[in-house]
């Protein structure tokens, strides 16, 4: 799919503002992503990506590029993988809506969680890889980078169930039970934070470029989630993996035998992540994953808004909108297993 927006006025902005950049050029929309519209660009300079705010109305806080934007041109320069950053245009007249450029990272992106295409002596070595990064992440000083500012102060998870609350009253197109039994239990039950970290908000397997010969993280992306907060966010949020269905095309690992595909089991994950940060261990999870999986219902629930409004950027959008009622009871399902 070409752009689905003008493209003299992207070519003047791209060779005024992305140092070294030079034409003729194609752009091309990726065909995944559910929020910001995301596009290579292939130029007689090199590749690039381009990632916008969806058009139309969108929801007040949603698909901050700008944010992203921030975010990565504060890590890039410590050598935490993140993508080259070039530049950030928040006219809304150049191409429909805001947006920014950075480098094109060539490697590998894995979809499946099980790594059937990987020699299986490799798929240790990458799921350890994945969450060293991560730690890595958390152990980043927020104010050493410039991003002190960067999320409110405060209980992470109570103003993240407020938010979410909020996001998904404002995208809500039925009354579903389960969520609303969940609001309640979330606000009510939030517990302790004893750290502040830079957090991803969406971090998992299919997020990450790997290199093309080696269990290395070139690149984590999508970073639009992004704040300060709970790093038990991101890592319980990857933990889920764990426990959702193990399925084509999906990071699910649930029914896995873990010895037999050479995956380390959450409990090694939790292992390593706890060694690679300093923790003592992970709190239980159930609490969290009734939380992330709220978290997710918000978001499947802003996409299902947009597609009855005509305004999704994927055509997988009606397949996503039907998911809405069937995350409401899994998440309630661990809201109760933590004591709802």
């Amino acid at each position: 799919m070409t752009a689905d927006f003008p493209i003299e006025p992207l070519r003047v902005w791209l060779e005024q503002e992305v140092e070294g950049f030079s034409g003729p050029f194609t752009i091309e929309k990726f065909a995944g992503g559910q929020s910001n519209p995301t596009y290579r660009i292939d130029a007689q300079s090199g590749a690039y990506v381009l990632r916008r705010k969806p058009f139309g109305p969108i929801l007040p806080s949603a698909h901050a590029v700008e944010r992203e934007y921030r975010l990565i041109a504060a890590l890039h320069p410590t050598g935490f993988p993140v993508a080259r950053p070039y530049a950030l245009c928040e006219d809304p007249e150049i191409i429909g809506a805001p947006f920014y450029v950075m480098d094109m990272v060539k490697g590998r992106t894995f979809w499946n969680g099980r790594l059937p295409e990987v020699d299986p002596a490799e798929r240790r070595p990458i799921y350890q890889e994945m969450i060293r990064t991560l730690a890595r992440l958390h152990m980043i000083e927020p104010q050493a980078v410039g991003l002190s500012d960067y999320g409110a102060a405060g209980n992470y998870f109570e103003r993240q169930v407020r938010r979410w609350t909020k996001q998904y009253r404002a995208a809500e197109t039925e009354r579903i039970e389960e969520a609303e039994r969940l609001i309640d239990f979330l606000a009510r039950t939030v517990p302790e934070q004893t750290r502040t970290s830079i957090i991803h908000g969406d971090y998992r397997i299919d997020n990450l470029i790997y290199a093309p010969d080696a269990p290395q993280v070139r690149a984590v992306l999508d970073w639009e989630l992004s704040t300060l907060g709970d790093p038990l966010a991101d890592f319980t949020y990857l933990a889920m993996q764990w426990e959702m269905p193990a399925e084509a095309g999906s990071a699910g690992l649930k029914g896995v035998d873990f010895a037999e595909a050479c995956i380390p089991t959450l409990d090694e994950a939790a292992r390593l992540y706890c060694a690679e940060t300093g923790r003592e261990g992970v709190p239980e999870m159930d609490w969290y994953f009734a939380y992330n999986l709220f978290r997710l219902l918000g978001i499947v629930q802003g996409i299902k808004k947009r597609w009855l409004e005509g305004n999704a950027s994927n055509a997988k959008a009606a397949d996503m909108a039907a998911r809405v009622p069937m995350l409401a009871q899994a998440s309630w399902h661990f809201a109760q297993r933590a004591g709802a």
